[in-house]
């Protein structure tokens, strides 16, 4: 017997009459008889004492099965009407799974743009400095599912916090790094100070006798000036005696 699928079944197979007599499609006639015969006694109202109704019922199938399977003119059409038919129940199979995916996509695609914008949400309260507590009791005054309301505030508390505590972190490290410089320029200085120091050093011990006739010397001989007034002096006092 064929058996159109149902719609709004998921997923139905189609029960033909090589199903009612146990055998495949491409059974011979031989074994189509066997099958026949198993079956109907199987199925026989005579053996099915407290069932006789659907023993009967069984049966009448299983007759009807075997007078067309049994000519091969009537099978031949069976054949080429069943698998018209599965054709076509194989197409609307395809266009249901095809619908059903697209919902669920659309339904998925919907539950993402939601949870992003829950998120979102919560992210902006946590900058604004509320704790965990109040951004779970925002969202759930955006209708947001509760479990779905206490991951997004854990989670974004959790992120902020880490936010924190890397730019403490941060802070400390660029404090570090300043101290640092100034202490090599502290260092850069006494260095450089101490080595002022030990070049004037090494030069008073390599030229101190240099350094004493510089001191030695007469005013009048250190500067040009002073010789040429004295000079001038000594003239004049020839003149007079």
């Amino acid at each position: 017997m064929l058996r159109e699928a149902i719609p709004g079944e998921v997923e139905q197979a189609m029960t033909t009459l090589y199903d009612t007599l146990g055998v495949p499609m491409h059974a011979t006639h031989e074994e189509i008889k066997r099958a026949y015969r198993k079956a109907a006694m199987k199925w026989h109202p005579d053996r099915n004492s407290g069932a006789e109704e659907v023993a009967r019922a069984a049966f009448q199938d299983i007759k009807d099965a075997y007078a067309i399977l049994s000519d091969a003119a009537q099978r031949k059409v069976y054949d080429a009407v069943y698998a018209e038919q599965m054709r076509g129940w194989e197409a609307q199979r395809a266009r249901r799974q095809e619908a059903q995916a697209k919902r669920e996509a659309a339904a998925r695609a919907a539950d993402e743009a939601a949870y992003a914008e829950m998120v979102s949400l919560a992210m902006r309260c946590a900058d604004e400095g509320h704790n965990r507590d109040v951004l779970f009791g925002v969202l759930l005054g955006r209708r947001c599912e509760a479990r779905r309301a206490a991951q997004i505030a854990d989670s974004v508390a959790a992120l902020q916090a880490a936010r924190r505590e890397a730019a403490k972190a941060d802070l400390a490290a660029e404090a570090e790094r300043a101290e640092g410089v100034e202490e090599v320029q502290a260092e850069t200085e006494a260095a450089a100070t101490s080595l002022k120091k030990h070049a004037a050093t090494t030069h008073e011990a390599a030229n101190p006798r240099a350094d004493q006739g510089k001191r030695e010397e007469p005013a009048s001989d250190a500067h040009p000036a002073g010789a040429l007034g004295s000079l001038w002096f000594q003239f004049l006092n020839g003149l007079r005696f």
